[in-house]
């Protein structure tokens, strides 16, 4: 073979292919040996080991699609390559060789959308549709563009056991679910969806590794004994031989924009990510994606979920940051849920004022250093200033009806209404908004947890774990077993509902607010400084935005109540007095189309509307 010399580099795929074979190589740090088992037909082939536990092989004549496993000649064991790009068989069969350059991409024209201005929509690729696959996904992509996304969120996609699961449990975090329509499928999704204007993200799990199927700890020292998540070993990223998992973690992050197009990743519960080095798995990770964005020309974007109210998350490394661009703003949903759903209150007991809604919308983290009762302790920092873009919003996500005992969406909850209600609370807000699948038509199915294991132990740990985790909430009745296939097939959309009943009202409704979020520049300004957010007693919120000069002002006036009509006055200083507001949109047609200044608006229960004063409409 007329190979360079062995050169690793993160983002590239293993094993390296060329037109007259392919390179293979492994981290096993702590193995004398290592020998290459190609398939059907079977051969072995002894692998040569550098001095960073890098095992390598020249094999010529292998091309894509051949299978393989890695022989641990001291086990007398062969498992499947760490970092497979393809498990066609599941966990426990072999990997195949991918080449990423095979596939011909037809979004070169695709340069990619500001953060700001997306619109988030999460979704689970088995749930999505009766298919379950990637490319049943792609005939959809019209009609979701049509009501304003333009950002795909895809739930994780790496190689789960079984042929159903969330994905958070993946043991091979390079590979695509086979059952999903496997690498080449996710490639189709993400060209279609640039080719319709569409950006994807895509959720990644970095804290652990799932159980059934995990061969890493058998090639080298992948997972900490120092700590521990609530769902297993915490990776190594700071202990003995840690490079190698941080060049692990950084490559896959890599893996996805360079081979994928992947617009940005989600990255799940960094709280749960632990290294005390000088230079974190932060700091590498934030200079490998700004080396790569000036290689490429195009902007990758990091997204986390963190639960601990930090600022540092999106602040960059310089300022003692971590450097994403966003985070998911759990505070935000927490205090208007309460507000929509007021039975929630049992389950969120530190939330419940309307107060704390409209520091959510002013601020971002509502618990910003005072006591919560749910830690028992005081909670986060202040995230006044931070500006809007920093933060997606959301009254849905999959772990929200996935963990209820009923697996009940919003939809099935409140009234179309209170529907409503949230739809504008999120939309309208300062910040990146999210929806997650069925929302934006109110699908009323269930969206259970769902897995298919076939470890007996681990069935029954799971089990006994999900009915642990209910009763500490105190929810009301037994989970449904996650086993079970009918749970599953429960959880899929009926997509068909979009087009009738309350549903078309709600799907009417969700498109309007985007187009006014699009169109109108107060609400595009995502930066939060020229914002006021006003209590009208225990249920009512006043939102005012205006522009730099003062000519242009908008409030979105909200009445969670589903009983007392609310009295708001307009006009909040005296520069706005005798000016004339103008209804932009409203969630009753009740409201008048007209206000003055000074003037009061009976707002009724459960209600909402947007009113602009200005010199000149800004919309037609």
């Amino acid at each position: 073979m007329n190979l360079p010399p062995y050169h690793k580099k993160p983002a590239d795929p293993s094993p390296d292919c060329r037109r007259d074979g392919c390179r293979f190589r492994v981290w096993a740090p702590g193995r004398n040996a290592v020998e290459l088992h190609l398939v059907k037909p079977s051969v072995r082939l002894p692998m040569t080991k550098d001095k960073e536990g890098y095992f390598f092989i020249d094999a010529p004549g292998v091309q894509p699609g051949r299978r393989y496993f890695y022989y641990l000649p001291e086990e007398d064991k062969r498992y499947p390559d760490p970092c497979s790009a393809f498990q066609p068989e599941g966990v426990d069969g072999p990997s195949e060789v991918v080449d990423h350059r095979v596939y011909r991409w037809a979004d070169g024209g695709w340069k990619g959308l500001p953060f700001e201005s997306l619109v988030f929509y999460e979704l689970h690729i088995g749930a999505f549709t009766p298919e379950g696959t990637f490319d049943a996904i792609i005939p959809r992509l019209e009609q979701l563009a049509e009501t304003g996304i333009n950002a795909l969120q895809l739930m994780p996609v790496a190689q789960c056991p079984g042929s159903r699961n969330w994905g958070y449990d993946g043991v091979f975090l390079y590979s695509v679910a086979n059952a999903y329509g496997g690498p080449e499928g996710l490639k189709r999704l993400v060209d279609a969806s640039h080719r319709a204007g569409i950006a994807v993200f895509l959720d990644v799990v970095y804290n652990h590794i799932g159980m059934e199927g995990n061969c890493l700890g058998a090639f080298g020292p992948y997972f900490s004994d120092k700590y521990h998540t609530p769902w297993g070993k915490a990776m190594n990223f700071d202990g003995p031989w840690s490079d190698g998992v941080r060049e692990f973690v950084t490559g896959n992050a890599l893996y996805w924009a360079e081979h994928f197009h992947i617009d940005g990743l989600r990255l799940d519960a960094i709280h749960e990510i632990y290294d005390r080095n000088a230079i974190r798995i932060w700091d590498e990770l934030y200079d490998a994606i700004r080396e790569w964005e000036q290689r490429s020309g195009r902007r990758y974007w990091l997204v986390a979920e963190s639960d601990a109210n930090d600022p540092r998350v999106v602040k960059p490394p310089g300022m003692g940051g971590m450097g994403f661009d966003a985070q998911w703003l759990d505070d935000f949903h927490h205090a208007l849920y309460v507000l929509i759903d007021p039975a929630g209150r049992k389950h969120y007991r530190d939330f419940g004022a309307i107060d704390q809604l409209a520091k959510a919308w002013s601020e971002g983290y509502v618990h910003s250093g005072e006591y919560v009762r749910f830690r028992h302790r005081k909670h986060g920092a202040s995230s006044a200033g931070i500006g809007g873009d920093r933060f997606v919003v959301f009254n849905q996500n999959h772990d929200l009806p996935g963990n209820r005992p009923g697996g009940e969406r919003l939809g099935s909850l409140v009234s179309l209404p209170s529907l409503k209600l949230a739809a504008a609370a999120v939309l309208l807000s300062p910040y990146v908004p999210l929806l997650f699948m069925g929302e934006e038509y109110g699908e009323d199915a269930p969206f259970f947890f769902f897995s298919d294991y076939r470890d007996k132990k681990i069935v029954a740990g799971l089990r006994e774990g999900r009915k642990a985790q209910f009763a500490s909430f105190d929810w009301d009745g037994e989970p449904r077993d996650p086993q079970d296939e009918a749970v599953f097939r429960e959880s899929v959309l009926h997509w068909e509902k979009r087009g009738s009943g309350d549903h078309a009202v709600l799907l009417d409704w969700h498109r309007r607010l985007i187009r006014l979020r699009r169109e109108h520049p107060l609400l595009r300004d995502l930066s939060k400084k020229r914002l006021r957010a006003d209590v009208s007693g225990p249920s009512g919120l006043s939102v005012y935005r205006w522009s730099t000069g003062g000519d242009l002002h908008l409030v979105c006036v909200f009445n969670f109540s589903p009983d007392v009509s609310l009295p708001v006055s307009f006009g909040y200083t005296s520069a706005e007095e005798g000016g004339e507001w103008r209804r932009l949109l409203a969630s009753t047609e009740v409201l008048p189309a007209t206000l003055h200044s000074g003037s009061a608006l009976q707002l009724p229960p459960l209600s909402m509307a947007v009113y602009e004063r200005t010199t000149s409409s800004i919309l037609a």
